[in-house]
């Protein structure tokens, strides 16, 4: 499909409640105008209502509601006061942080397209979490133990990394082959070697707890900081992994860009979600 620029997708978000509109860009606007303002005269000009379009909007609100988002306090012939509840203020937050997740995944759309793109995809993407390594990628298999599984994960093709779960977490998880998943992995859990020196042979011989992936590629970036060394590895298929050292280290062991390494890291330090 044709790709646009960002910012010709504007993206809509309106919320219903029994069928009915509940509230759109407009009514926050309105509802952010009288928490700035205190005033519906006020409040309606700067949010471009008219004054009965205000009230209207308003005892709207407040009836599709479990309880209400506005007090209100009758005045004069236009001198109705109103205030804004905690109700009110959490829906305004609600509204907004819904409104900021839909418009990343429009930009998303309008730079990348919708091709191979699915609900998993776009919902990942509105996540927010600590780790610097996220990767979408599909269960392959999964072999139990007794406590534990282990479970080969497609990150790309031809690229692939094991996490180690006890098997309560993949029963919570309904977790099976084809399933997609979020894998996270922390940066200071991700330790870099020069590519020649980590043999992949002794990944058998370890424990399942400890087994480590060993991932080989080309450092692109390095940045150093506080005593460390913040690098980026670029494994191929668009895919790339950061990782966070001590500077002695990262310099030991040849971390630079342009440098050929093997990144490892436990199948126990990658973490899953689903949806």
């Amino acid at each position: 499909m044709p790709r646009v620029r960002a910012a010709e997708i504007d993206a809509l978000l309106a919320l219903r409640a029994n069928g009915k509109l509940l509230v759109g860009r407009e009514r926050i606007a309105l509802l952010e105008a009288v928490i700035a303002h205190g005033s519906i005269t006020r409040a309606a000009e700067a949010a471009g209502f008219s004054y009965k379009t205000a009230w209207d909007a308003v005892n709207a609100i407040n009836n599709l509601l479990p309880r209400p988002a506005f007090l209100t306090h009758t005045g004069g012939p236009k001198g109705g006061g109103v205030s804004v509840t905690i109700e009110g203020r959490r829906l305004v937050a609600a509204f907004r942080g819904l409104e900021a997740k839909l418009a990343r995944i429009s930009a998303m759309i309008a730079t990348q397209g919708l091709e191979e793109r699915d609900e998993f995809v776009l919902l990942s993407m509105t996540m927010k979490h600590s780790a610097r390594n996220a990767f979408r990628c599909v269960a392959r298999d999964i072999s139990s133990g007794k406590l534990s599984a282990d479970v080969a994960l497609e990150m790309a093709d031809g690229v692939e990394i094991r996490a180690i779960l006890t098997n309560a977490s993949v029963a919570e998880m309904g977790l099976s082959p084809g399933a997609c998943v979020l894998a996270l992995v922390n940066a200071a859990s991700v330790m870099l070697a020069p590519h020649e020196e980590d043999a992949e042979g002794s990944a058998a011989s370890e424990s399942p707890g400890a087994r480590r992936n060993r991932l080989a590629g080309r450092v692109v970036a390095r940045f150093d900081g506080d005593g460390f060394a913040e690098a980026t590895v670029e494994l191929g298929a668009g895919k790339t992994l950061v990782s966070l050292m001590s500077v002695a280290n990262a310099d030991a062991a040849g971390v630079a860009a342009g440098a050929r390494v093997c990144a490892t890291f436990l199948g126990a330090d990658v973490v899953l979600a689903g949806d």
